[in-house]
């Protein structure tokens, strides 16, 4: 079974997210959008129709959207199957939430790594 294939977001806090957005839009060239990120599409062997984003996004300094982890980012990570990933994991002695999300925009879950940072997964639709 393949675990990780790619990276799907990187999120991560700010004391000023309109702010920091408009800096990184105006310095580095990212379209930052009205919902707070930007989403870079991208192709690959795997994907040559490029089918696919990784998502860019800011978060109020004070989210819970980290919670139970005190680091002040989140890396997405897409997989291929996530409930067997998860089973693998939980399997393995693997801190794995039990919430696990299923939406149009894919199914995501969540592992703690040894240092105390949560690590979102995600499978994408099919098609992406």
């Amino acid at each position: 079974m393949k675990r990780v294939t790619g990276i799907g977001g990187i999120f991560f806090k700010s004391r000023d997210p309109e702010a920091l957005g408009a800096w990184y839009k105006e310095h580095l060239g990212i379209d930052v959008q009205a919902w707070g990120g930007a989403a870079f599409d991208w192709k690959g062997p795997d994907n040559p129709e490029g089918a696919g984003t990784t998502a860019w996004s800011l978060f109020a300094a004070d989210t819970d959207h980290f919670a139970p982890s005190a680091a002040p980012f989140m890396i997405n990570y897409r997989v291929d199957d996530l409930h067997a990933l998860l089973a693998a994991l939980r399997a393995e002695g693997v801190q794995v939430e039990e919430k696990v999300d299923e939406s149009d925009f894919g199914k995501f879950g969540w592992v703690i790594d040894p240092e105390g940072n949560k690590v979102e997964l995600w499978q994408p639709p099919a098609g992406q």
